[in-house]
């Protein structure tokens, strides 16, 4: 075959190839406009616009981490926000929106993502997380509050029940753990053949990882964001794809696009090697709600009924056909499950006041009118809590 003729063949199929690329690009941009011309209740949504009272917490290990109070300061409770896996304290949207008028609310970016600082991948462990949230709690929340964790943020709450038991109970008086898991998250099938799950389990870690080493590149070609990007999350986060808001797409996929690489590489292992089961019984001292999409196979519902079951605090919500961001995609059922907690919360606490009005007033005719209550017990609210629950 002549060199002219073998030119001739490769530039064919060069020319073929390059057609076939050039028609799946159309095709996908076609999908997209297709779906995003659909009427979108939420495109007035104002997204990342919601701020409240801004601050910086210094953590034991130096790291200052973002936060943001808002709500009023004398309410009697704070309600405190922990995001997930890639994400940030604006995935909380919905909750700021809803609850700010009624609760005080505190919403902060874990480190590495959001506004955070970023630390060295040795630094990116649940536990680490866990010892951060008890900052959180010690220099923005001076009295009660209710824990809210999605995702790595729902073992956020748990490596701090494991650190730190004390707090609940008496400073943590409750908590709502949307689509998280208490571990074995290595285990799970991705709704994958059980062989082809394995193979990407053993093929992940070290994929990762190289991705982590060659984050800067990877990163550049994320920023300007895509369609292929845009379908592989309605598809993969939000368990009804074909009623979701591409509004709420956009969103959810600039958050995670605004996450480095490497910090994804980072905390990936720690999220694989996560067992926090043991520490269910510490959280499980106050009023818990679970809720999972039914359709979440990154946190599949089986974890949750897990959790569900090792902790006789708490009661299960399976929202249908929602996945892993059922905070943005039914935020009225999420939002309804928190005030149900909050409620339980306050029916917890109201025995317990009174109790504690009681002892006052005793004492005070005791001491002559002093005024001072002595030997009062500090989780008198545990009781009643568990009695409801039951």
């Amino acid at each position: 075959m002549s060199r002219r003729r073998r030119v001739g063949i490769a530039g064919a199929v060069v020319g073929t190839a390059s057609a076939g690329l050039a028609a799946t690009a159309l095709a996908k941009r076609y999908v997209v406009g297709r779906i995003r011309l659909r009427p979108d209740l939420e495109a007035s949504e104002p997204f990342g616009e919601l701020r409240g009272r801004r601050t910086t917490v210094k953590t034991s290990d130096g790291v200052e981490l973002y936060a943001e109070v808002d709500g009023p300061e004398d309410a009697p409770l704070t309600v405190v926000f922990c995001h997930g896996y890639t994400l940030n304290l604006d995935s909380w949207h919905y909750q700021r929106r809803d609850l700010r008028d009624r609760y005080r609310l505190v919403f902060w970016d874990q480190r590495c993502h959001g506004r955070s600082a970023r630390t060295p991948a040795d630094d990116c462990t649940i536990d680490r997380l866990g010892d951060d949230l008890a900052e959180i709690l010690r220099q923005l929340v001076p009295g009660p509050c209710v824990l809210v964790g999605h995702s790595m943020g729902g073992m956020t709450v748990m490596a701090l029940a494991d650190s730190r038991p004390e707090l609940f109970g008496d400073k943590v008086r409750g908590v709502a753990l949307i689509s998280t898991s208490a571990g074995k998250l290595a285990e799970i099938t991705l709704g994958l053949p059980a062989l082809v799950s394995k193979v990407v389990h053993w093929a992940a870690p070290p994929a990762v990882s190289v991705l982590g080493r060659r984050a800067a590149l990877i990163d550049r070609g994320r920023q300007a964001g895509n369609d292929v990007s845009f379908l592989a999350l309605r598809y993969l986060a939000f368990g009804d794809p074909s009623n979701v808001s591409p509004t709420v797409v956009d969103f959810a996929e600039s958050m995670i696009r605004s996450t480095p690489t490497d910090v994804i590489a980072d905390f990936y292992p720690a999220l694989m090697s996560h067992d926090k089961l043991a520490a269910l019984d510490i959280v499980g001292k106050v009023p818990v709600e679970v809720v999972v999409g039914d359709k979440d196979w990154l946190t599949p519902p089986d974890h949750s009924k897990a959790i569900n079951a090792g902790v006789p605090s708490s009661r299960l919500t399976e929202v249908p056909g929602t996945s892993h961001l059922v905070l943005l995609e039914k935020p009225a059922v999420v939002n309804e499950v928190i005030a149900e907690l909050l409620e339980r919360v306050a029916a917890a606490g109201r025995p317990a006041e009174a109790a504690d009005e009681a002892g006052t007033t005793m004492s005070a005719v005791a001491a002559g009118g002093s005024g001072k209550a002595d030997g009062a017990a500090p989780q008198q609210d545990e009781g009643p809590g568990e009695e409801e629950a039951s």
